[in-house]
Parts: structure tokens; sequence; C-alpha cells
């Protein structure tokens, strides 16, 4: 499939966009993605105050939680009871995202390959090591796939 020619257009300048603000992903069971992203990787979730204003309601009925990385990206989990992936084989990747992966120091890498295996997370491949660090790569709940990665010591 060949790609239209694009005319050229104004474009947003170069560094105009700071950071990434939030991802949001959709899954299936709230409490589950919740204990996963919470308990298991560590992440805080919002409480109170903390909620945006515009998911207050939501995050009150259960339908959304969000979480807050170390670097102050908010993931924010919206709730799917009927979402089902186009393929229940969480390898065949179902979505336009290949994975998400979040940033640890390499003197934890290790233990939390042991936190993930403790606790059942399906391991699509790793811990690999690269010339740009390690790294791991598992499935969420709802099959989508994360990476811990770390740079070389």
């Amino acid at each position: 499939m060949t790609q239209p020619e694009i005319a050229p257009t104004l474009a947003i300048p170069t560094g105009a966009l700071r950071r990434v603000h939030h991802y949001a992903l959709n899954v299936q069971n709230m409490a589950a993605s919740r204990h996963f992203y919470g308990e298991i990787l560590g992440l805080h979730e919002l409480q109170g105050a903390e909620v945006p204003t515009t998911l207050k309601e939501l995050v009150a009925q259960g339908k959304v939680a969000n979480f807050c990385t170390p670097d102050g990206t908010i993931l924010d989990l919206f709730g799917e009871p009927d979402l089902q992936p186009p393929h229940p084989d969480p390898t065949q990747q179902f979505t336009r995202a290949n994975h998400l992966a979040f940033d640890i120091a390499p003197e934890q890498f290790d233990q939390a390959v042991t936190v993930l295996k403790d606790n059942a997370v399906i391991i699509d491949h790793g811990p690999v090591s690269r010339p740009t660090g390690r790294g791991i790569y598992f499935y969420d709940p709802d099959g989508f796939l994360l990476e811990i990665r770390c740079d070389p010591i």
C-alpha cells in the first residue's frame, strides 16, 4: 500500500509537545487490573483530590481507575466489561500499540522479574540482555504487552 503524497502544512514546532500526559487502556476486569497495576507493579493509584475533576464521577462508579508512574505520567484504566480482543491468544497482537515500557534502576531489575514470576504473571519473553540494557516482556490481565527495562550496568 502506498502512502498518498502529503502537502506541506503548518506543523507543531519541535519541542512544543513537552511530555506524554497520560495513557488510557480499556480493561475487562477492573479489580484484576487495579490489583495488577497497583499491587504487583507498585504504581500509585490516585485517590480523593488527586483524581482529575473530569473523572471523579466515573472513578466513584468504579468505571475508571487512575495510576501515576514515578515520572508523573498518568495511566487511566477504563472498565469495559464486555471487552474481547479480536484474538484470545495475547501473542497475536490486536491493536496498533505494540507495548508500554516501564524503566527501572538496573539494581532493581532482577527483583522485578522475581515479583512477576511469584505473581504468576504471564511472561512473553525475557529477561533479555542487549547493548541498550535488559528487559522482560509480559502481559497485563487483558493481554496488553508490557515491558520492564533497565539501562546497562
